[in-house]
C-alpha cells in the first residue's frame, strides 16, 4: 500500500466526498504509478504520499464536494498534467465523460496506461489548449471545464471558455487570487461569454487555503476566441 486510506477518506470527506473502497484501491494504485513513473518522467513536484492525498487527490475532489455534477455529465480537464483534477473526478465519479486535454504526449502516455490499469475509459486528447477551443467537435460542447494550475485567470479563460457549451460552467482551481488575477479574468471571461457567479473557498487538509471561481456561460464565444498562443500570452484580454 502506497497511500494511508483512511488519511485519503478523512481528507475527502473534509471536502464533502465519500470515497468507497474501489475508489479508494484505485487511488492507492494512481500514487504508486505516479511515484514510480516521476523518476523516468516529470508529472508532479510532489511525490511525497501525504501530500499526493492532499494536495493532488482532496484538491481535485473539491469540484465533486462544492457542486452538484449532474449524472453522466461531459466534463475536460485542460492542461490535465498527470491528471489532476480531471482522473482523480472520474475515479470518485465513473459516470462522468471525462476529457483528459494535454500537450505533453510522455503525461498522457502516462494517464492512458494507468487508465487502462484502473479500468476506466477517459477521453485522453494531445492538444494545445489554445487549439482546443477551435475544434468542432470540442467547442461549445462541454458541461464543465476545469483546470489547475495552469495559468493566470485573464489566460485561462481564454483557454476554457470556448470549450464551454452555454448553460454550462467554468470551474478553475486557484490558490486565492490577487484583486488584480480576479479582475482580470473577470474581464476576460466577459468578453468569452462568461459571467463571474460567485467565488468558493475551501481548504484542503494542511490549511492551505483555495478557490474556486464560479463561471456561467451566457453567451456564445465570438468566433476570434481563442487567439494564438503567443497573443494571449503578450495581450491577455482586458
Amino acid at each position: 500500500m502506497t497511500i494511508d486510506k483512511e488519511a485519503l477518506k478523512s481528507a475527502a470527506f473534509a471536502v464533502n466526498v465519500t470515497l468507497d473502497e474501489r475508489a479508494l484501491d484505485m487511488f492507492d494504485t494512481y500514487a504508486a504509478r505516479l511515484i514510480e513513473t516521476n523518476e523516468r518522467v516529470n508529472l508532479t513536484a510532489i511525490t511525497e504520499p501525504g501530500e499526493i492525498v492532499t494536495k493532488h487527490f482532496a484538491d481535485s475532489l473539491a469540484l465533486l464536494g462544492l457542486f452538484e455534477i449532474p449524472e453522466g455529465a461531459k466534463v475536460a480537464d485542460v492542461g490535465t498534467g498527470a491528471g489532476f483534477p480531471g482522473l482523480a473526478l472520474l475515479i470518485a465519479r465513473p459516470d462522468l465523460q471525462v476529457t483528459l486535454m494535454d500537450s505533453v504526449n510522455k503525461k498522457l502516455e502516462f494517464l492512458l496506461k494507468l487508465s487502462k490499469e484502473l479500468g476506466l475509459a477517459p477521453e485522453i486528447v494531445h492538444i494545445r489548449a489554445e487549439d482546443a477551443g477551435r475544434v468542432p467537435a470540442y467547442r461549445e460542447s462541454f458541461d464543465l471545464v476545469t483546470a489547475r494550475a495552469v495559468a493566470s485567470l485573464d489566460r485561462l479563460a481564454e483557454f476554457c471558455v470556448p470549450l464551454v457549451k452555454q448553460g454550462g460552467l467554468f470551474l478553475p482551481l486557484k490558490a486565492p487570487l490577487s484583486e488584480e488575477e480576479a479582475a482580470g479574468g473577470r474581464a476576460a471571461a466577459g468578453k468569452l461569454g462568461c459571467r463571474l457567479a460567485e467565488t468558493k473557498a475551501y481548504a484542503i487538509p494542511g490549511g492551505d487555503a483555495r478557490e474556486i471561481p464560479i463561471f456561467e456561460k451566457r453567451s456564445r464565444t465570438p468566433s476570434i476566441y481563442p487567439r494564438p498562443a503567443a497573443k494571449i500570452a503578450k495581450n491577455p484580454l482586458k
